[in-house]
């Protein structure tokens, strides 16, 4: 196969995975993400675009170490049932509906900068349905407030969602050093995020009050909780120190394993697996066009339109990322752009900025990221959202987050 030829079937192939990925399940095809990013990885070897050593080759086995790591220390809050538990105080000690949105937004936000975000919403969305329905109060402002605070608060750190960890790995940016330039911008997206949905959900909240019957806070497994607690500070505490991220996790993920002394097929059965897969074969597809020099060439001919200075090359970049992380999905658009950083004129300004926007671009359509879709699918059996229902609030969070977001990297830089 001659480098044409090898360009052409790399490019078809990346084209139907995306296809297969972006849209919902097809009658004729119905694969799910994970299913088509392996179709097209088996593709790319299948067709001779790469060797299986080359495939292997291709896999960031460091975002997969440092997922699962984070993923395991979540298994193990479940399991203690710390969700619950602070499910139910935020509605114990809200006064109104809006202080409680204003909780829903917080919890989500933090935890998702300490925990990936995508398990944040498979976690606390039940827990959040619940609270909601005892309450007696509308569920739409919650479960919006859930999924766009958990995309908002995942970019302080490196571990708040998948496209961070993998622009941590190439980037090479120091744990404190991203979370010093992205927390400021994550504190100012959800401020806009909440006022935005108080703003434009105020009459619903104003007609509404939580009911105030005494519900009980369920029992915390104190043990388990203090052990994952204290390991969770031990993990950051080696982040900071510039520790290995990946190893890090799972040396705290193991550690708990072997202090909490609870069957671990429990443990094992909450790690989202299909999100691990999911990745190592989109790995595999990016790599297969990235060989055949194709984006290179596509960053040479928009090159121009970026501009020359920082600011203007940032500007442009974030509104690129928005636009592309919604055609693609982040994750694929993070690992094409990855290889244009080095090209701008400052790249540690670019790996930041490149964070942000296709972070906060997750939130402009309700299919814009996971766990816009892990909230709305968890939710289903209690309300149907819609794509316009979501998107009259995702479109002008989006806008303005990733505007202040910029700003604040171009001021603080």
């Amino acid at each position: 196969m001659n480098h044409w030829q090898r360009e052409l079937v790399a490019s078809a192939i990346f084209v139907i995975t995306y296809v297969l990925i972006s849209s919902r399940q097809l009658k004729i095809l119905p694969l799910n993400r994970p299913a088509a990013a392996l179709l097209g990885a088996v593709l790319m070897i299948a067709t001779g675009v790469m060797t299986p050593e080359r495939a292997y080759r291709a896999i960031n086995y460091d975002t997969l170490v440092l997922l699962l790591g984070m993923m395991l220390i979540s298994a193990y809050l479940y399991l203690a049932r710390f969700f619950e538990w602070a499910a139910e105080l935020v509605l114990n000690y809200s006064q109104t509906p809006a202080r409680l949105l204003l909780y829903v937004t917080l919890t989500s936000g933090i935890l998702s900068a300490l925990l990936v975000n995508d398990t944040i919403c498979l976690l606390l969305t039940p827990l959040v349905v619940a609270v909601i329905r005892r309450g007696k109060l509308p569920l739409l402002p919650y479960l919006i407030a859930l999924a766009t605070s958990a995309n908002i608060g995942s970019v302080a750190t490196l571990v708040g969602n998948p496209q961070n960890m993998i622009i941590g790995h190439f980037s090479r940016i120091s744990f404190l050093g991203f979370s010093r330039a992205l927390l400021p911008a994550a504190i100012v997206g959800l401020a806009i995020n909440f006022c935005i949905l108080r703003l434009g959900f105020r009459k619903m909240l104003r007609e509404t009050a939580i009911d105030r019957s005494v519900h009980a806070v369920p029992k915390l497994e104190r043990g388990l909780f203090a052990l994952v607690c204290v390991v969770f500070v031990s993990i950051f505490a080696g982040f900071v120190a510039g520790f290995n991220l990946a190893w890090t996790a799972m040396a705290g993920a193991v550690l708990v394993m072997v202090l909490a002394r609870r069957d671990t097929h429990d443990v094992l059965k909450l790690v989202d697996w299909h999100l691990l897969v999911f990745f190592a074969a989109l790995f595999i597809v990016v790599d297969g066009l990235s060989d055949t020099g194709l984006p290179d060439a596509i960053y040479w001919r928009l090159q121009p339109l970026f501009g020359s200075t920082a600011p203007a090359q940032a500007w442009n970049l974030a509104w690129f990322s928005v636009a592309g992380s919604n055609v693609f999905s982040n994750v694929p658009f993070v690992l094409v752009a990855a290889n244009w950083i080095a090209r701008f004129s400052e790249p540690l300004v670019m790996w930041k900025v490149l964070a942000l926007a296709t972070t906060f671009a997750g939130n402009l359509t309700i299919v814009g990221s996971v766990a816009n879709m892990i909230v709305v699918e968890s939710a289903r059996e209690h309300l149907e959202v819609g794509f316009w229902d979501y998107a009259r609030f995702g479109i002008p969070i989006t806008i303005l987050t990733t505007a202040a977001g910029v700003m604040l990297l171009l001021l603080l830089r």
